[in-house]
């Protein structure tokens, strides 16, 4: 089992963020019972109406309610900055760079770190998963750049792409990050989505990820690679079946 993700974060706020326990392999197998074809499984699945949390009992809520018991900061990573708070507020500005979270504590977390060059330290779930679904919200200031790590490893980015033009993606919210090899010295292997979703700053947003870890023999010998099965922005499939060959690049 791995750490479910890392959220390293620069001006981000996360609201409910929940995981559950999932079997790839039963749900493949269940569903060409049915059927339907593998490249079928999970593709008529868009989320719309409440969130997945509140439609069954088998979640495991990540944010506690009231402070950051669940989560570690990741050593030598940033400046800490972390506190659950009950609401985020926003200037109304376009560009407003820091947030800020009310004094009581609540259902979600804020990044406090402010001044040039600073940011939060990752955060790392003490909960531990394999195959998993994740459902988590988040909202970012201008010039964001965050991202969710599944297993500490494989980064669906979060980052401030609303209204602008970009063909790199990693630039670009919802993508999946670079793989660490280069190829003529630059990153290669990141894969943008396939629709953009993004919302402006300012406006919650939600990811809804569902992942196959990677499986190893009886060694220690990895015998299929990690994937991506489907991710959702905002309610819209972003990704289908990305697999993920080699190590992701951490920043």
């Amino acid at each position: 089992m791995n750490y479910l993700f890392v959220i390293a974060a620069f001006l981000f706020a996360a609201g409910p963020i929940f995981g559950q326990n999932q079997n790839v392999e039963d749900k493949q197998t269940e569903t060409l019972k049915k059927g339907k074809s593998e490249e079928s499984i999970y593709l008529e699945v868009i989320h719309r109406g409440d969130p997945p949390f509140l439609l069954g009992s088998s979640w495991i809520p990540l944010l506690n309610g009231d402070n950051m018991i669940g989560w570690e900061y990741v050593p030598n990573t940033g400046q800490g900055g972390w506190t659950a708070t009950s609401g985020v507020l926003w200037d109304g500005s376009d560009n407003s760079v820091y947030l800020k979270g009310t004094s009581n504590s609540g259902d979600r977390i804020v990044n406090t770190v402010t001044g040039s060059k600073k940011v939060a330290s990752d955060l790392v779930s003490a909960k531990k998963f394999g195959d998993v679904e994740i459902y988590l919200e988040f909202l970012v200031a201008a010039s964001t750049n965050s991202g969710v790590y599944v297993h500490g490893l494989y980064e669906v980015q979060i980052v401030d792409s609303y209204g602008k033009d970009s063909l790199n993606p990693p630039s670009i919210c919802g993508s999946i990050y670079d793989y660490q090899q280069k190829v003529n010295d630059e990153y290669v292997g990141g894969v943008a989505p396939r629709v953009r979703s993004e919302r402006p700053t300012g406006h919650w947003q939600s990811f809804h990820i569902l992942f196959k870890a990677p499986r190893f023999d009886s060694e220690g010998k990895k015998i299929s690679n990690a994937k991506f099965i489907r991710v959702l922005h905002n309610g819209v499939v972003i990704h289908e079946n990305v697999e993920r060959r080699h190590q992701p690049v951490r920043q």
